[in-house]
């Protein structure tokens, strides 16, 4: 039941883009299209539970028992701008189709403030799942929690660049035309994720 918790608190109740506002600019920049938005959803999701995969590690193991906690947000950019780089070099050696594919949004997601976000809040919140006391996140926990957030991120993403397509189609008013209703559309889709604050 708890892990069920985790994965609907972090998809829809705690929409990491429309509840908590993480990840906006790439959010906006590229949701034109729905292919745009599916291939950065997919490289995000897949660097965000890499990432927290190690940084929880690299907190537990080496930051908190060497009292260097102080050190967390550079040590976590740290890590994430290797992954991605990592993650780039195999993908083009192994598989140059999924890096083609991934390419251009590996290099957006190390300024990406989800991942780091989603990091910094796994191992610093205390979670509340309705079973008692709140309590970290153990490190399975935690993984499912990073990779539940991706897929809300990518949920959110997918939502949002199909209704910009749909509004490129038809007749807005010019004073509204782009960014402006952009912004609208996202702020009525963050009030629709609202209706799931009451599940978990």
């Amino acid at each position: 039941m708890e892990i069920l918790l985790i994965i609907v608190s972090a998809i829809f109740v705690n929409n990491i883009v429309l509840a908590q506002f993480l990840g906006i600019c790439p959010f906006l920049g590229v949701s034109n299209k729905l292919s745009t938005a599916s291939g950065m959803s997919l490289a995000v999701c897949f660097v965000i539970t890499l990432a927290t995969a190690v940084t929880y590690l690299l907190n537990k193991y080496l930051l908190v028992p060497f009292n260097i906690s102080f050190l967390q947000t550079i040590a976590f950019i740290l890590v994430i701008a290797a992954l991605v780089q990592m993650v780039e070099i195999v993908l083009k050696k192994t598989s140059p189709s999924l890096y083609q594919a991934l390419g251009i949004y590996l290099p957006l997601i190390t300024t990406n403030c989800t991942v780091l976000g989603v990091a910094i809040t796994v191992v610093t919140k205390d979670f509340d799942f309705g079973f008692g006391a709140a309590r970290m996140l153990g490190y399975g926990e935690a993984v499912l929690y990073a990779f539940a957030t991706s897929l809300g991120y990518g949920l959110a993403m997918v939502l949002f660049a199909g209704l910009r397509e749909h509004l490129a189609l038809n007749d807005v008013p010019k004073s509204f035309r782009g960014l402006p209703i952009a912004l609208i559309t996202v702020g009525i889709l963050a009030l629709a994720f609202m209706g799931f604050s009451g599940i978990a």
